[in-house]
C-alpha cells in the first residue's frame, strides 16, 4: 500500500466520473465543480446517511429546506455584511492574489517574494432581485446555510408539536467568493453544507454542547476507515467570536495536513436575538408547561458535504500490490456511501441464457438496491473498474447459475469469492 496524494484523487475523480472541473471545455472556472455519474450517487448517499443519523433516528430533530437568497437585512443582522471578510495579498511579480497564510513568504505561482500589504474583502456573492433595472434590490447568495434555520425557528415551533430541546437540520448550498479556492472540493466557491442548529434552555447549554460534540465525532469514526486520522481541535479562547464560550473542529488528516471537516459551535442566544432586533419580531420561546419565556441558546454542528466526500476518498483510496505483480487501485469506502451496492455481470455476453438470467437478477435487485450492470470486456477488467469506484460486491452469473441457481459474489476489500443462492442475494449484499 502507498500513501494517497491529492493528485491520486484528482486523477481518479476525473477518470471514473466522480468529480469534473466545471466549464472545462471553456478552460474551467476556479472553485466550481460538477459531480459525475458516480460522484452524484456517492454524494446523494452521503447526504442520506447524514440525514438518517441526524433527523430520522431522533424524535426531537426536524428538517427544513431554505432558500439560497433571503431578505438582504438577514446578512446585516448576522454580521456578514460587516464582518464576513478575509485578507488578500498580491504578488508584485505575477499579480496573482493569495491569502497571507497560503504563501509562506514565497509566491506559489511564480516564486516571487514581494507582496502588497494585506487588503480586506467580503466573501459574500452579491446579486440583484427584480426585473426593472432601476428598481432592483441588492441581495446576496447565502454565505452559510444556517441562517434560514433561525428565520424559520418560530414557524417550526408554531407548526409542529416539537418543544425545546429542539433541533432543526438542513442540507443546502452556500457560496463564498474565495480568493484562493483549491485542493479540489476542499475549498470551493459553491459548496453544500449540512447544518444542525440545536435550540436549548440556557441552563442546559453545557450538557448539550458536550453531547453533540461526542455525537459528531462518533459519526465520523463510523464513516471513515481510519479513526486514527481524526481529532478534535479546540479553538483558542482568544480566537473565539464574542458570543461563543467554546468551539471545536473535527479534523481529518488529509495529504496536506490536518483539515477541518466540521465545526461544533457554542452560539448562545446571539442569532435569535439579532434577528429579533433587526426584524422587530419576538423570537422568544414560551415553555408550554412552565410558561417560562426565554431566547433559546444554540449548539451548532456545521460541516461540508463536499469536504466530507473528499475526505472519504482520501480515507478509502488504496494501491495494493497483487500476487501477480500488478497494482490494484481500490476505494475501500463505507458501503452505504458507495455509488452502487453491487455490480451484476454475465460471465459471457454471447450466451443469451446467461445474459437473460443476469438481467433477471439485476431487475430484481434494482427494485430495492442501487446496482450497476456491466457486461463489457473480460471479468478482470470489470473487477478493476468496480474496485476503483468502490462498489462493495460484484455478482457474476455463469454456467453454474443455470445448473443450481447460485452466483459468484466477490467482496471488494478481501477479493474473496463465495457462491450464494439467487434468492439469498438481496439479504447477503444488504
Amino acid at each position: 500500500m502507498s500513501e494517497v496524494t491529492l493528485e491520486n484523487i484528482v486523477s481518479l475523480c476525473k477518470r471514473r466520473g466522480i468529480i469534473y472541473p466545471n466549464s472545462e471545455i471553456y478552460g474551467g472556472i476556479g472553485g466550481f465543480y460538477d459531480y459525475g455519474p458516480v460522484g452524484v450517487e456517492m454524494k446523494n448517499n452521503l447526504k442520506r446517511y447524514w440525514w438518517k443519523n441526524i433527523v430520522d433516528k431522533r424524535e426531537n430533530v426536524v428538517g427544513i429546506d431554505g432558500t439560497i437568497i433571503t431578505h438582504p437585512k438577514v446578512w446585516e443582522a448576522s454580521g456578514h455584511i460587516e464582518n464576513f471578510g478575509d485578507e488578500v495579498v498580491e504578488c508584485k511579480k505575477c499579480h496573482q492574489r493569495f491569502r497571507p497564510e497560503d504563501i509562506s513568504g514565497v509566491c506559489p505561482k511564480c516564486g516571487g517574494k514581494e507582496f502588497t500589504e494585506p487588503r480586506s474583502y467580503n466573501l459574500l456573492f452579491e446579486t440583484e432581485v427584480g426585473v426593472i433595472e432601476d428598481a432592483k434590490v441588492k441581495a446576496y447568495l447565502r454565505g452559510e446555510a444556517c441562517q434560514t434555520i433561525y428565520l424559520d425557528f418560530k414557524n417550526v415551533v408554531d407548526s409542529t408539536r416539537q418543544q425545546i430541546p429542539l433541533g432543526i437540520a438542513q442540507i443546502g448550498k452556500a457560496f463564498r467568493n474565495e480568493v484562493t479556492p483549491g485542493k479540489l472540493t476542499f475549498r470551493s466557491r459553491e459548496f453544500e453544507q449540512w447544518d444542525l442548529q440545536f435550540f436549548v434552555h440556557p441552563k442546559e447549554m453545557e450538557k448539550w454542547f458536550e453531547y453533540w460534540k461526542e455525537e459528531r465525532m462518533k459519526f465520523y469514526k463510523e464513516l471513515y476507515r481510519k479513526p486514527e486520522n481524526l481529532r478534535f481541535r479546540q479553538h483558542p479562547k482568544d480566537k473565539l467570536v464574542f458570543y461563543a464560550k467554546d468551539a471545536y473542529d473535527v479534523e481529518y488528516l488529509a495529504p496536506w495536513g490536518w483539515a477541518e471537516n466540521e465545526g461544533i459551535h457554542w452560539r448562545s442566544d446571539y442569532d435569535l436575538t439579532q434577528h429579533s432586533k433587526y426584524s422587530g419580531k419576538d423570537l422568544s420561546y414560551v415553555d408550554p408547561t412552565s410558561g417560562e419565556k426565554y431566547i433559546p441558546w444554540i449548539v451548532e454542528t456545521s460541516g461540508g458535504v463536499d469536504r466530507t466526500l473528499l475526505m472519504i476518498l482520501f480515507d478509502g483510496y488504496e494501491e495494493e500490490k497483487m500476487e501477480n505483480g500488478e497494482t490494484r487501485t481500490v476505494l475501500k469506502i463505507h458501503k452505504d456511501i458507495a455509488a452502487y451496492r453491487a455490480a451484476v455481470f454475465p460471465l459471457v455476453s454471447n450466451k443469451p441464457e446467461i445474459v437473460n438470467k443476469a438481467r433477471e437478477i439485476f431487475d430484481t435487485l434494482a427494485d430495492d438496491i442501487k446496482v450497476i450492470w456491466d457486461s463489457r470486456g473480460n471479468i478482470g477488467k470489470r473487477y478493476r473498474y468496480q474496485d476503483e469506484i468502490g462498489t462493495p460486491y460484484c455478482i457474476t452469473v455463469d454456467y453454474e447459475t443455470l445448473e443450481n441457481g447460485t452466483v459468484t459474489v466477490r467482496d471488494r476489500d478481501s477479493m474473496k469469492q463465495v457462491r450464494v443462492k439467487t434468492e439469498d442475494l438481496e439479504e447477503y449484499i444488504s
